[in-house]
């Protein structure tokens, strides 16, 4: 048995969940998500916990066990608290600019990018214009959108300049050494 489809998932306090045939939606504070899954999952709502279960032993029912589960326990996470991620720009004239839906960037090329931000997730860009905040409550769409944002400048392999989140460490190459 799946040791992360057999935990069962707390229902937070405002959080409504409804399972029709093979779609779940989940409606909370901070919006609603809807997600489909596969026939051989079964998902049940009691006693404000959502029990995951599958219907046979089949390796991709098993595989599909724990992806469901963790897929609806993100979906609860975000209705209810959101998900945000931190991305800093590292690199002398590198800034970020926050204009309504879209993010502008200026990251050392000839031009200045210009990123479009989905439906459902929000950026905030500190006073320095080098930090980056995204807000969303789906987990999948919001990892998605801060991969293609730091896809813009990955972090250099020499000077560690570039989009990087907030954390990461990159590890540096040393350079050439001169002639003696």
């Amino acid at each position: 048995m799946s040791r992360i489809g057999k935990k069962p998932i707390e229902i937070p306090q405002g959080v409504n969940v409804e399972v029709k045939q093979d779609v779940i939606a989940v409606k909370g504070p901070k919006g609603e998500l809807k997600s489909s899954f596969p026939g051989s999952i079964n998902i049940s709502v009691a006693d404000g916990k959502i029990h995951v279960l599958r219907s046979s032993d089949s390796k991709a029912d098993r595989a599909f066990h724990g992806l469901t589960r963790s897929l609806v326990s993100n979906m609860v996470g975000g209705v209810s608290q959101g998900y945000k991620r931190v991305l800093e720009i590292i690199g002398i004239g590198y800034r970020a600019q926050s204009k309504g839906g879209k993010l502008g960037f200026t990251l050392g090329y000839s031009h200045a990018i210009e990123f479009e931000l989905p439906p459902g997730v929000t950026a905030v860009v500190d006073e320095k214009q080098t930090t980056i905040t995204l807000n969303a409550i789906d987990k999948q769409l919001l990892g998605q959108v801060a991969a293609n944002i730091r896809k813009l400048r990955s972090p250099d392999a020499y000077k560690g300049k570039g989009v990087r989140f907030s954390g990461e460490r990159i590890k540096l190459k040393a350079g050439k050494t001169g002639k003696k």
